[in-house]
């Protein structure tokens, strides 16, 4: 969904006479889409109506944004303008970044996701705006998320309990990681032994999150733990596997 804003700078530039591939250049909306509203008019801005129409068009696609946005993601309102939706990501994984900009944007057709780097090289934020927003992540409040209750909507529990999979990904690509635990350690027979074992980490300042988590990894036969306040490891053999299956190396 393009805002106003980018219409009207649009149609001025045309009205210039400059060519697509100028307007293009000079306002960032593609050259076709220039050659779309030039032939074909400029398409009515999105309404609240068009926002109750919203629904999740691939469930296990929207579970997987559900879970990018409770962990990195937060919605911005501006005063007279569109509300953006912005995920911050580490850019040392472009496949991920390119995951969740696609997620996002088979979330909220036609709107398309915007990628740009922010606050030094190793952060990239997926950026999208569409009028839905608010209707497809009732979380969204003032404050941080962890400074307040957070809970699933019965519709989106319905979603997730039938695709924990996708959600756990999500929420595992924002704010998880895999890691290979080491140790040393001395046996009765004097010798020093070393061993190492994969785990996964899930870390959240809120609560809310942490318990959606759990709960959702235990519909996989995930078994986790709390390491402290923040932290939820997962350290079973078996646990461990299901979610190299589920997961994947972060790429």
């Amino acid at each position: 969904m393009w805002s106003k804003r980018e219409h009207t700078e649009v149609a001025r530039l045309l009205r210039l006479g400059l060519s697509d591939y100028e307007v293009a250049r000079r306002t960032g909306v593609p050259r076709s889409t220039v050659l779309n509203w030039r032939v074909n008019g400029f398409p009515a801005r999105p309404t609240v109506e068009d926002a109750a129409l919203w629904e999740p068009h691939d469930p296990a696609v929207y579970c997987y944004a559900l879970g990018l946005y409770l962990g990195d993601g937060h919605i911005l309102e501006r005063k007279g303008r569109p509300r953006l939706l912005r995920l911050a990501l580490d850019s040392a994984y472009p496949e991920l970044v390119a995951e969740a900009a696609v997620a996002f944007e088979r979330t909220f057709p036609p709107s398309k996701a915007h990628r740009y780097t922010w606050g030094g090289i190793r952060r990239e934020v997926v950026q999208i705006s569409n009028v839905a927003l608010l209707v497809a992540f009732p979380q969204h409040g003032p404050g941080r998320k962890h400074e307040r209750k957070i809970e699933l909507a019965d519709w989106q529990l319905e979603l997730t309990r039938a695709h924990p999979t996708a959600l756990v990904r999500g929420l595992i690509h924002s704010d998880g990681c895999r890691t290979i635990n080491r140790f040393t350690t001395k046996l009765p027979s004097g010798r020093t032994a070393e061993y190492a074992y994969p785990r996964y980490f899930f870390s959240n300042e809120s609560p809310d999150i942490l318990a959606i988590f759990c709960a959702h990894a235990e519909l996989l036969g995930v078994r986790w733990s709390r390491s402290n306040r923040r932290n939820i490891s997962i350290s079973d053999k078996k646990s461990v596997a299901i979610l190299d299956q589920v997961v994947g190396p972060k790429r």
